[in-house]
């Protein structure tokens, strides 16, 4: 039976390996921007509760947000989860919609004890996705329509995304207070092209521009967890995560060309300018700062409040205009409740029901205007066969307030997860008689 899960799993990280090189196809303008559209972060479990996870412990779930959280998993077992998510995004800027949805790998995590008080997690989660797809027609119809250029036909599309592998430990310091660290390696790549395609080919040449960013980086962050029992068991845990500034190795390709219908020079093509520059000093991810607050009893329910600052404002990309980079606040608030976790004579009794919501800024800052965030969740966790096995369903709800009248549209978008958790106690020794 061993065999058979150490068997699938690896078979399950060498799907993940392909699949982590493809993007949800979820189009967003915004993606354009930055570093294209941040991901939440966290396991199902977490994000059906609003994305909350700072102060959460469990013998059976990975928190990564917080490895100090990594000292709650048994000492004599063994998690592994997987999941996959899909997600539409309806695109709304007061006269025209658009609905674009894909399914696509959400994360892969592993997680044991190496010691009676060190717990240890490792896993891949998925941080950005850069794609979209604009297209436009000016025409003769069209107000910005000029006589002299003619039609026009402009294309803009992005793709890539940037992904995280991480590792980290845990240790109990005393029966209540824990402490960790994740060291986290960011690799990625984001592409962007422009083109603009003429209808009189004759007498005009059609232009395009690209650019190419990849970065790869290695940052840490540290975790500290500490909880009080009570009576009848009640608790309260505390939770406190730092993420440090740090640089990151990047290179940016951009080229700008021009091309005709005629295959042959000098009409087409004949690049205007390209520029290919590596640093790995004047980019960096920006330092953050959660706190969170765990109320619960234990096999019975919990509520969670977090609250997160990440200084945006401080971090640079290169070749991006610092002025769309802005800092981050986020309030986010979850729950949990199980009737009954050993029943044995009801089914709907075992199940984990999860509430959430959320409400944040958005990274990106358009002229003055910054976007927003806020949303609900919820979610189920459904027990297998009377195990700590599990698979966790999640629904969230998020809208993107952008400004209208400035032209910035809104995106309401839709997004449904599920994975499977699997726990088994594999350093147990075996007796037979």
């Amino acid at each position: 039976m061993r065999n058979k899960q150490i068997i699938t799993i690896i078979a399950l990280l060498t799907i993940t390996v392909n699949v982590n090189n493809a993007q949800k196809l979820v189009n967003s303008p915004y993606a354009r921007f930055n570093l294209g559209n941040l991901n939440s972060s966290g396991t199902f479990r977490s994000l059906a509760m609003g994305g909350t996870g700072v102060a959460m412990r469990s013998n059976n779930s990975i928190y990564f947000v917080n490895a100090a959280s990594y000292t709650s998993i048994d000492t004599t077992s063994f998690v592994f989860e997987f999941g996959l998510d899909y997600s539409t995004a309806s695109l709304d800027d007061g006269e025209n919609s658009y609905k674009s949805g894909d399914l696509n790998f959400n994360h892969l995590l592993m997680g044991f004890p190496i010691g009676k008080r060190i717990g240890l997690a490792l896993g891949i989660t998925s941080f950005s996705n850069g794609y979209y797809y604009i297209s436009d027609v000016i025409t003769s119809g069209d107000p910005e329509y000029d006589p002299l250029v003619g039609d026009v036909y402009s294309t803009h599309k992005g793709t890539g995304s940037i992904s995280d592998y991480f590792i980290g430990t845990g240790i109990d310091i005393t029966r209540n207070l824990s402490l960790g660290a994740n060291m986290i390696v960011s690799l990625g790549e984001i592409r962007r092209l422009n083109q603009y395609e003429f209808d009189d080919y004759e007498y005009t040449f059609s232009q395009l521009s690209s650019e190419d960013l990849k970065l790869s980086s290695v940052r840490f962050d540290y975790g500290m967890q500490y909880t009080q029992p009570f009576k009848n068991d009640f608790f309260i845990t505390a939770g406190l995560s730092y993420s440090m500034k740090s640089k990151y190795k990047s290179s940016l390709e951009r080229s700008k060309q021009r091309f005709a219908v005629y295959d042959a020079a000098p009409y087409s093509p004949d690049t205007l300018a390209y520029s290919y520059v590596t640093t790995g000093d004047s980019s960096s991810f920006p330092s953050a700062i959660k706190a969170g607050l765990v109320f619960g009893k234990k096999d019975k329910f919990v509520v969670e409040m977090n609250y997160i600052i990440t200084k945006w404002g401080e971090a640079s990309i290169q070749g991006n205009n610092p002025g769309n980079l802005a800092d981050t606040r986020s309030a986010l608030f979850g729950m949990e409740y199980i009737p009954d976790m050993y029943s044995n004579t009801s089914f709907l009794k075992r199940v984990e029901y999860r509430l959430g919501a959320h409400y944040s800024d958005n990274y990106l800052m358009i002229g003055d205007t910054q976007l927003k965030e806020y949303g609900i969740s919820f979610g189920l966790g459904i027990r297998m066969n009377n195990s700590y096995s599990k698979s966790s369903l999640y629904f969230d709800f998020t809208k993107r307030k952008g400004d209208i009248a400035k032209g910035m549209h809104d995106e309401n978008i839709f997004s449904i997860g599920a994975s499977l958790n699997l726990y088994d106690f594999w350093f147990r020794k075996r007796v037979y008689y």
